[in-house]
């Protein structure tokens, strides 16, 4: 049994890094750091929430070929990703950008926050102020007594 349990887990660690097929590596390293690192920050357009360096979809190979055949073309790091964000919408970056539309979403969570909290101090405030309204005066008291004697 423990004899089967190292290899397992170096086969579980090591299987993200099964999807960067040798054939589409380039031959420098250096641009194939960058194409590594590049990869990491965009989205599998077939498995979403996984990157395209993680992903074993054909679309996510087609991707990694595209990126690696910008930087071999010798873009730059921005140039590279833009030219891929041009074809495929900003959906491809797993951290989107701060600007245009993006914006009203990267807001609106601290802004329902903030209102959330202004609202609930606002609302213990009133309660605070306000009278005691569980008590009971003097008049209902007396109506519940003889109510009560019935």
């Amino acid at each position: 049994m423990k004899r089967l349990l190292l290899p397992l887990a170096f086969a579980l660690l090591a299987s993200p890094a099964l999807a960067v097929r040798p054939d589409e590596m380039l031959p420098d390293p250096g641009q194939e750091a960058r194409a590594r690192e590049l990869s990491q920050g965009l989205r599998c357009l077939v498995c979403r929430n996984e990157s395209i360096d993680d992903s074993d979809a054909d679309l996510a190979h087609d991707l990694r070929v595209l990126l690696r055949d910008r930087i071999a073309a010798g873009d730059s790091d921005s140039q590279a990703v833009d030219y891929i964000v041009a074809r495929y919408g900003e959906f491809v970056l797993l951290n989107p950008t701060t600007k245009g539309a993006n914006l009203i979403l990267w807001l609106a969570g601290p802004a329902a926050l903030l209102a959330g909290a202004g609202l609930a101090f606002i609302i213990t405030r009133r309660r605070a102020a306000a009278p005691e309204a569980a008590g009971l005066t003097e008049q209902d008291k007396a109506r519940l007594a003889d109510l009560m004697k019935e």
